[in-house]
């Protein structure tokens, strides 16, 4: 009895014409079928009848490979041929450069436009006839914040309506249309349309204390304005250019071009803060009796709708040319799901662990020395610049040293990380805003006793405490992104993970508010106990010594825990390496071996395929050698 592997190799058919080769095949097919359904499937007569064909015993794997991979040739073969890679321009893929360069456009004219604005915004606000830094804290906490609550709350409303081009349309075109509207309609229009008369009233009745709430009123054409410059930072950069940037670009061109974007945002300082300055000028130039500001402002308005129309038509242009929506389907990236802590439940985390405390002072000291320093500089700012183009052409300056400032620190922060390590980077920034808040508040509660030594340097003390400020603001901006944030960070890598998940989410649900409002709320305290902004500097500097101190010392405490943390994380990262490189050695080695015993095993099966395949006259003899 010969074996079924045997006998499917031996099936022999007999020769039939070449019409009937067809009815042959479909007989072969529907055998199977025919049997299941009981249904007998019946050839033409004059076909000459098979042999009946017997069903092979179960097949050894050895023997099947070949026709699967003979099956897989095939399908390969007939599998369309990749497409060849995309040309490349420096080392960059051009379909690559075709989405960085515009976005890279896109977000030097925005950052350009945010420039112009946020210089605009203190000018205006502080400048203004009935108006003063006082201003700053009351219309941060009562206007901006409740106006940026509800634009986002309807920003998340037509999210859910619209497409997302339409979205970014609806959003951005408002902001143009307003920018332009204020530089020729409502800054011309001031006069006829601030209620300057009831504004007046009211801080009679109420007294000199209620300064910067009143003035919200008196002049609330120029805190809309100022308010939209907010806006346009947290909702055009933040929401539609990286949510833009996001949708577009993969996670490899991402981590490779992003770092990128923020050295350009820095350039976009310096260049605006040339513009700024330029229009500032423009007074100079004019004839007496001429409005300055109100032409210097026109123009820098105009480039902010030139720009805001750009920045719609690179939208426009990168959606309709360079992202190829069939081919490329939008993938729905997950979002990594975290913990919603409530305000008691964060309180709770913050309490328990002594490393997410210090984190957290580092976080509220930032936000409320900044807030304090701040109010108090531009303050002082409009007593030596009065004019809203001098000032608007220090602010200029200010942006361009501000500019030059952070893209030296970008540079710098990777190397004093690496070389002095975390201690010394988040010490940094404390260290020097301590430093030049004690010179800033010296200098203006002992000016007068300085004045002869001022004098020799040709500055008075108030010029010189304005210089001073502008030094804490550009080194506090440029060290929030070089070593705050990076340091910031770096604090959550070697905490467990449900600490790591937990406490920031703590951190940001109370730190984060608490550090932005703080010193906000702090100052109009102080305001409103002590009359003005001047009479409470004395208590505001004795604040800010506190905080930075406490501030120093969390960074010391953090320190002493963070170091012994990190050197725990790095050793188990050698030993994850060592364990991986140990198991691929491994796997090398026995690779060999087991690859010996494949080949062994596939001599076997060929010689045993070799055996089923030879001539029929052969089995007889074999079959009868077997039975004797």
């Amino acid at each position: 009895m010969e074996s079924g592997l045997v006998a499917s190799h031996r099936l022999r058919l007999p020769s039939v014409a070449a019409p009937a080769a067809a009815h042959l095949l479909l007989r072969r097919s529907v055998t199977v079928s025919a049997a299941a359904t009981t249904t007998p499937l019946r050839l033409p007569r004059h076909l000459p009848t098979l042999t009946p064909l017997r069903l092979p015993a179960a097949l050894p794997l050895r023997p099947c490979l070949p026709p699967l991979r003979a099956a897989a040739s095939a399908a390969a073969a007939s599998a369309p041929e990749p497409a060849a890679s995309s040309s490349k321009f420096l080392g960059v893929e051009t379909r690559t450069l075709k989405k960085i360069l515009p976005l890279g456009l896109m977000f030097f004219c925005i950052l350009f436009n945010y420039t112009i604005l946020r210089d605009t915004k203190d000018v205006l606000v502080v400048t203004a006839k009935g108006s003063s830094a006082e201003i700053i804290p009351f219309l941060k906490t009562w206007v901006n914040l409740p106006m940026a609550i509800g634009f986002m709350l309807l920003y998340t409303k037509l999210a859910d309506v619209l497409s997302k081009e339409a979205l970014f349309y609806t959003v951005i075109f408002p902001f143009i249309a307003f920018f332009g509207a204020f530089g020729y309609l409502l800054y011309p229009m001031r006069d006829a349309i601030h209620p300057t008369a009831l504004a007046d009233r009211l801080l009679a009745a109420l007294g000199p204390s209620f300064l910067g709430p009143v003035a919200i009123l008196r002049v609330w054409s120029f805190c809309l304005f100022y308010v939209m410059a907010e806006l346009w930072g947290s909702v055009v950069i933040s929401v539609l250019f990286w949510g833009f940037a996001n949708q577009i670009t993969t996670v490899e061109e991402a981590k490779e071009f992003y770092p990128l974007f923020g050295l350009g945002a820095n350039v976009a300082l310096i260049f605006s803060g040339r513009t700024v300055k330029y229009f500032s000028k423009m007074r100079q130039n004019l004839g007496p009796g001429v409005d300055g500001w109100a032409i210097s402002l026109r123009g820098m308005m105009s480039i902010v709708v030139l720009l805001g129309f750009v920045i719609a038509g690179i939208y426009w242009g990168v959606n309709k040319f360079v992202i190829d929506k069939s081919a490329a389907p939008i993938v729905e990236r997950k979002k990594k799901e975290k913990p919603k802590l409530s305000m008691g439940e964060s309180l709770k985390v913050l309490v328990s662990s002594r490393y997410v405390r210090d984190l957290a002072t580092l976080v509220v000291a930032y936000g409320i020395s900044i807030n304090l320093v701040e109010v108090t500089w531009k303050s002082k700012l409009k007593a030596q610049y009065p004019s809203p183009n001098e000032y608007s052409s220090f602010m200029g300056d200010f942006s361009t040293a501000t500019g030059i400032a952070t893209f030296t620190m970008m540079l710098l922060g990777r190397v004093i990380l690496r070389k002095f390590g975390w201690g010394v980077a988040a010490t940094i920034t404390p260290a020097v805003l301590l430093l030049t808040g004690v010179g800033f508040f010296s200098l203006i509660l002992f000016g007068g006793p300085l004045s002869p030594l001022m004098a020799q340097f040709g500055m008075t003390p108030l010029l010189a405490a304005v210089y001073v400020g502008a030094m804490q603001n550009i080194f506090s901006k440029s060290a929030k992104y070089s070593l705050f944030d990076p340091c910031k960070e770096m604090a959550y890598i070697p905490l467990d993970e449900d600490m790591k998940v937990k406490g920031k989410a703590a951190i940001d649900v109370v730190c984060n508010p608490l550090g932005k409002s703080g010193g906000a709320l702090i100052q109009q305290f102080m305001i409103l106990s002590f009359g003005s902004l001047a009479n409470s500097t004395p208590y505001l500097g004795g604040i800010l010594l506190v905080i930075v101190l406490a501030w120093l010392g969390a960074v010391r405490s953090l320190d002493s825990q963070f170091s012994p943390l990190a050197k725990q994380e790095l050793e188990r990262e050698k030993m994850k390496a060592k364990a991986v490189e140990t198991t691929a050695q491994v796997v090398g080695s026995g690779n060999g071996s087991f690859q010996e015993t494949l080949a062994s095993e596939n001599s076997t099966n060929g010689a045993a395929i070799k055996q089923s395949q030879q001539p029929e006259s052969t089995t007889p003899e074999k079959s009868g050698q077997q039975s004797q």
